[in-house]
């Protein structure tokens, strides 16, 4: 009877986990906003106890918290708008030197290399070709979508109508003391976790922009700010900062010493904030298996592509909190948990 009812329990898991998988790839118009809200709620928690403290009503706490997502949000896109004009007003300029130095590059390989290369349009001017503007409306309109589902989301955490605590104790846990228990580690950790990274990510962007004026490279706004959004992509997100910055700089740099210069030093920036600082900053709470980590983004990242990436580290912490909770699940919480790698 025990082996018929521990056989049934596996075909049960063997359906439901892939069914589940399914539900989170089809339906991730409602769980990324979700997901991203959340975490934007219980980073606004303490700050909604603080007014409560203070006797304000909660819709007034929800207002303020609100505007102040509001002002961040509009900072963002005041810096997007100030990167375009410094974009559009040396297009032409970039595109005759880009034009240049590859068909110096093209030469280069086909002299040395016997390379062939096709006699059509240049990779950088096809960037601002009109058939593109159709996609980045389509971007647009989706993002403005998830931003709106998000702002309605936060509300909801925040008014606690949805509530974390309640819903881990009447699904997984059903114990009051054990749910109450993980939430505040879930809370703790998820909010050390996202003021680290936040301002880790903010110095990597400062940062990389002042080295971008300093070598006189185009356009430091926009890579400090393409900088700080590609560092929340845990370990990736760095190394595609270095690599795009690098090629982008061969265009812009005269000398092959100053481009070793400038290489060297946005990749001094990327390893003091993110291989040192990050680290010491997060403690040992965030000791995560560097597989784990590269397993992590794999999946989420097939699964809601670059929010996924985003979010598979708290995901990952999340997913841990409540394996440790369970003895039969301890262990695939240990092997997730490892040395190698502190986030």
């Amino acid at each position: 009877m025990l082996d018929q009812r521990r056989t049934t329990n596996i075909l049960l898991l063997v359906i439901v986990i892939p069914l589940v998988f399914y539900l989170l790839k089809i339906l991730s118009f409602i769980f990324i906003p979700l997901i991203f809200s959340m975490f934007i709620a219980l980073l606004f928690l303490p700050l909604m106890r603080f007014l409560a403290r203070r006797k304000i009503p909660k819709f007034l706490s929800i207002i303020f918290v609100l505007l102040l997502v509001t002002a961040g949000v509009k900072i963002g896109i005041e810096l997007v708008q100030l990167s375009s004009k410094e974009i559009l007003a040396t297009k032409s300029e970039f595109l005759t030197k880009a034009d240049e130095k590859l068909t110096d590059l093209k030469g280069y390989l086909s002299e040395n290399f016997g390379a062939e290369f096709e006699d059509d349009k240049n990779i950088v001017t096809q960037f601002f070709q009109k058939e593109n503007i159709g996609s980045t409306l389509g971007f647009l309109r989706k993002f403005l979508t998830m931003l709106l589902m998000t702002a309605f989301f936060v509300v909801l955490w925040l008014a606690e109508s949805i509530n974390v605590q309640k819903l881990l104790n009447s699904t997984l846990l059903r114990r009051k003391h054990t749910s109450i228990k993980a939430f505040m580690k879930i809370e703790k950790d998820l909010i050390k976790f996202i003021k680290v990274k936040f301002l880790v990510s903010l110095c990597t962007g400062i940062f990389t922009g002042l080295m971008c004026y300093f070598f006189d490279v185009s356009f430091p706004i926009f890579w400090g700010l393409f900088a700080f959004v590609i560092n929340f992509v845990q370990m990736v997100g760095s190394f595609i900062s270095v690599i795009l910055l690098s090629i982008f700089a061969f265009v812009e740099l005269d000398t092959t010493s100053t481009l070793l210069f400038f290489i060297t030093s946005i990749t001094g920036v990327q390893v003091v904030f993110g291989a040192i600082l990050e680290p010491i900053f997060m403690g040992k709470s965030f000791s995560i298996n560097v597989i784990a980590v590269l397993v992590m983004l794999m999946f989420w990242g097939f699964l809601w592509g670059i929010p996924g990436l985003i979010m598979a580290i708290p995901i990952t912490v999340f997913i841990k909190i409540i394996l440790e909770q369970f003895p039969n699940t301890k262990i695939i919480a240990s092997l997730l948990s490892g040395s190698e790698t502190k986030l």
